[in-house]
């Protein structure tokens, strides 16, 4: 794993106690925290109501967790979660917590994209135990993911239909893969020469995104996305 500080020097979970740095404009709950993470045997190393200077403050701190709400000021839109993008393409081995109201499903996509895991998404309102929070932490810290059950619907319900793309006939030919029909008979079912199913398999693979290589059976792949999507 990339070593994000300086001195190369970065808190152990096997040793050393976990170390947070907060950014969240509300007082109350920024404080809250603090006290919930020093109750939790935490080190709170940072705790800021904006987001300037991210990337230094954290690095500063040698946090293994930052947690940032979506919306801080000046503008009270995006400035959380964008911090957190930079966090995370600038200091990898950092783990982000994202604790906000809103659902913003693009940047969740963001944040989950390189798959190394170290990344949560929880929903204030719908935090019901500091046990789990604090876990939550925890497992962030220790490069899981943590994403609230409605982030989670709202990923899905966003993601597009590879099908959708997809002309009448070639939805046609791609019903006929997945029964397993060769290009020949699919050619017989659909009073079509075989030079057309061909064309309309190159088509599918293309729209689909399904690229040429060496390892993966294309057909195969197509009617996985076919099953996938009825």
């Amino acid at each position: 794993m990339t070593d994000p500080y300086p001195e190369g020097v970065v808190s152990s979970f096997r040793s050393a106690p976990l170390r947070v740095v907060l950014f969240e404009d509300s007082v109350l709950l920024r404080e809250g925290l603090v006290r919930l993470f020093d109750e939790a045997g935490y080190v709170t190393a940072g705790a800021w109501g904006d987001a300037d200077d991210v990337v230094a403050r954290v690095r500063e701190a040698r946090a293994d967790v930052a947690i940032l709400d979506v919306r801080l000021p000046p503008g009270f839109r995006d400035e959380g979660i964008r911090a957190a993008l930079a966090v995370r393409a600038a200091l990898p081995a950092v783990g982000i917590l994202v604790l906000s109201q809103y659902v913003e499903g693009v940047y969740a996509k963001e944040l989950l994209a390189g798959g190394e895991g170290g990344v949560g998404y929880l929903l204030k309102d719908r935090v019901t135990s500091l046990d789990e929070f604090t876990d939550a932490v925890r497992r962030v810290r220790e490069r899981g993911t943590v994403l609230d059950p409605l982030v989670v619907q709202g990923l899905l319900s966003a993601r597009p239909d590879p099908l959708a793309t997809l002309t009448p006939r070639e939805r046609d030919v791609l019903t006929l893969m997945a029964e397993g029909r060769s290009n020949a008979s699919i050619a017989g079912r659909l009073f079509i020469g075989v030079g057309a199913v061909e064309k309309n398999i190159s088509a599918i693979f293309a729209k689909l995104g399904l690229e040429e290589s060496g390892t993966e059976h294309r057909r195969v792949l197509a009617v996985l996305a076919f099953l996938q999507h009825p």
